[in-house]
């Protein structure tokens, strides 16, 4: 069985999915733009069109070393101190999708707010939103549960930060195009970090 560091960057993941799935049951918002799903899906498998679903979607495009924390004295990634592991960053596209007028900016406004309202996340908040998933038998597939258990597993997370990387029309423009879906309203995160050491 896969250790806990070798599932720590799709904990993250599963995390982050998790706070936008309990937000939206938290203040009801299918009241307002109907039944919503939460997805970490690359984006041209998402249905879109006249079919199109309230629905956000997480999406991890970049990985990129933490050089700020490689970097400290005493940190357990890389360096001269003899440690094994390494700090990383990972980099979402948030997306909004629905059919029906301002469905997608509803949900896109709402997603961005939670994000700058839990910004910060403890190892210890890490573990019981683990853990609650865990207890709650983690939907889905033998990789969610598998997910859900690390929470039992060795300590590989610190405190993580969500922080938006605004990127220019240009950029972003780029980045549909690579992963050749239909644009829909998007913003972009960075999330530091996550240290995955070896077993």
């Amino acid at each position: 069985m896969a250790g806990g560091s070798s599932l720590a960057i799709a904990t993250c993941t599963a995390v982050l999915k998790d706070l936008l799935d309990n937000r939206i049951v938290q203040r009801d918002i299918a009241s307002i733009v109907g039944d919503v799903i939460v997805t970490a899906l690359p984006p041209d498998r998402i249905q879109v069109g006249s079919e199109e679903r309230p629905q956000l979607n997480l999406f991890l495009y970049r990985v990129t070393p933490n050089t700020r924390w490689r970097g400290e004295p005493g940190g357990r990634a890389g360096g001269t101190n003899g440690a094994s592991g390494i700090a990383l960053d990972l980099h979402y596209l948030l997306s909004a999708y629905g059919a029906q007028d301002l469905q997608q900016e509803v949900l896109l406004g709402y997603a961005v707010q939670v994000f700058r309202e839990a910004a910060h996340f403890s190892e210890e908040r890490i573990r019981a939103t683990l853990a609650a998933m865990s207890q709650n038998g983690a939907a889905g597939s033998r990789i969610a549960r598998a997910v859900a258990g690390a929470a039992e597993g060795p300590a590989w997370v610190g405190n993580i930060e969500v922080v938006p990387e605004f990127q220019s029309m240009e950029d972003v423009s780029k980045l549909w195009s690579a992963l050749q879906a239909r644009y829909r309203p998007s913003v972009t995160y960075k999330v530091s970090m996550v240290v995955i050491d070896a077993d």
